[in-house]
């Protein structure tokens, strides 16, 4: 019996041994241990990695691998250590991946939860590039086309937000680009107007082209269509009968833009070329301009009022200066 007793402790003992070491063991795992820190550790480093991983695959370009990472990472840890970086990240990731219209809500998500965060400018900055790109694609940046003539909420929701970027922070390192982003903005949102003028014009008519002309006048007076708007109401008035209104409009033209290719010599607008090749019908090209001719005005002469002096354009002023000797030493400085 103390044999078998023996044998039996004999066989026992590593199996205790074993088994205090596994109890043991089993302190270092967060859910059975009493050690805090480790299990601190050990949550800390499960949402490291999953930022790591969604910027390891934002530099490697794979935008919608990031938008899942960063995605999980604040479902899991809305109020970690990452939590709000993650949700401006999301804005940038998923404007690079072209889902513009999930960009500008998570732009406004953003704002909406961090209005006083030190990077809200830069969700500002992105909500106003995504309605910049709204409408562009591969094919606009191979192939030059006309966004003129496009649908223009994209770029007037940009101007909105570029605008309210620089009211808020005027002193933002995304304030500059985002001026020169709203000059070309104001630019083509002008050129938009005179498209629609031009197609009331080709139509006859006249009231709705004047009011786009007017709208762009009014509201853009910065932008380089002013010129085009102020010939479309001159050109809409003397159709429709309004001589005084027009000539009232091409004063403002010739005093803002006195060298503009559509006066002549005399200083008279001439508005037959323009008129001629927009307004001329097949049967006035077939027959060679005998049939069908456009109704074109004769050159109009500006009426000033009584003692206003117009000023001079850039072919009076050069046949003020006087003419200038030229000889042999005429490059000597006291010829």
């Amino acid at each position: 019996m103390l044999v078998m007793s023996l044998y039996i402790t004999t066989r026992l003992i590593p199996i205790f041994i074993l088994l205090l070491s596994f109890l043991g063991g089993c302190s270092l795992l967060p859910f059975m241990g009493d050690d805090d820190d480790a299990f601190e550790e050990d949550f800390n480093s499960s949402e490291q990695m999953m930022y790591r991983n969604a910027q390891r695959s934002m530099r490697s370009g794979n935008f919608e691998q990031a938008i899942t990472h960063l995605e999980r990472l604040e479902a899991q840890y809305p109020f970690g250590r990452y939590a709000e970086q993650a949700q401006l990240e999301l804005v940038y990731a998923r404007y690079q991946g072209y889902d513009h219209d999930s960009a500008r809500a998570a732009a406004d998500r953003f704002i909406r939860l961090h209005p006083a965060h030190s990077n809200v400018d830069y969700a500002y900055y992105l909500k106003g590039l995504a309605s910049f790109n709204k409408n562009t694609g591969l094919m606009d940046r191979i192939f030059a086309s006309d966004l003129s003539k496009r649908d223009m909420t994209g770029p007037r929701e940009a101007y909105l937000d570029f605008a309210i970027l620089l009211e808020r922070f005027p002193n933002s390192a995304y304030a500059p680009d985002a001026r020169q982003r709203m000059i070309y903005l104001r630019n083509l949102l002008a050129d938009s107007e005179l498209a629609i003028a031009d197609y009331y014009l080709r139509r006859g008519a006249y009231i709705a082209a004047a009011n786009r002309a007017r709208y762009v006048v009014e509201n853009y007076s910065q932008s380089m269509a002013v010129p085009e708007a102020l010939l479309i109401l001159v050109e809409t008035n003397w159709k429709l009968g309004l001589s005084h209104a027009a000539n009232d409009n091409l004063r403002v033209m010739a005093v803002n833009f006195p060298n503009h290719a559509a006066f002549d010599k005399e200083g008279n607008l001439v508005l037959a070329e323009r008129i001629h090749n927009r307004d001329r019908s097949w049967a006035n090209v077939l027959t060679f301009g005998l049939v069908d001719a456009p109704d074109v005005p004769p050159p109009i002469k500006i009426e000033h009022p009584e003692g206003f002096v117009p000023p001079a354009t850039a072919s009076e002023e050069a046949q003020e200066e006087p003419e200038q000797r030229s000889g042999w030493f005429s490059w000597l400085p006291w010829t």
